[in-house]
């Protein structure tokens, strides 16, 4: 993948920092370690969102979801359990190993549920612009009609 420098935007711009930083986060080629567990990001309505993590093997107790700041760490930890001892695996393609994966969340974005459902952990976010930050309309006062006097010779 290319890189791309953004040195040259730092100087024309002013409070963008930020969006260059994710944007240099985005350009990191992933390893094979952070393509675990494997996820879809779907939009669900106007300004809703789901992400699905695949969690095959893990329960409720198992996960942990972490909202901060802009910033959602979903992590998974397989406590070792007796069952695990008592037999002996011939061949193990489920992968029961830690993860932690995290996104960068837009401003505004909020989590609001989660659930498992079928080998597959739900997290559904929205968005939510504050009042004060949308778009209103100013309305342009009128000042009347204007009277120009002169001055009268006297």
């Amino acid at each position: 993948m290319r890189q791309v420098d953004f040195t040259p935007l730092y100087r024309s711009t002013v409070g963008f920092d930020r969006l260059f930083s994710i944007l240099d986060q985005m350009n990191t080629v992933e390893t094979p370690t952070q393509s675990y567990p494997p996820y879809n990001i779907e939009k669900t309505g106007e300004s809703a969102y789901r992400i699905s993590i695949a969690v095959a093997g893990f329960a409720e107790g198992d996960l942990n979801i972490e909202s901060k700041e802009n910033l959602l760490t979903v992590r998974g930890e397989k406590a070792a359990s007796e069952d695990d001892a008592k037999g002996e695996v011939l061949f193990q393609g489920i992968a029961a190993r830690a993860f932690e994966r995290r996104f960068q969340l837009a401003d505004y974005v909020g989590v609001t549920g989660a659930s498992l459902e079928n080998g597959l952990l739900h997290i559904d976010l929205v968005r939510e612009v504050p009042e004060a930050k949308k778009p209103k309309l100013i309305p342009i006062a009128s000042a009347g009609p204007r009277r120009i006097e002169t001055a009268k010779a006297a």
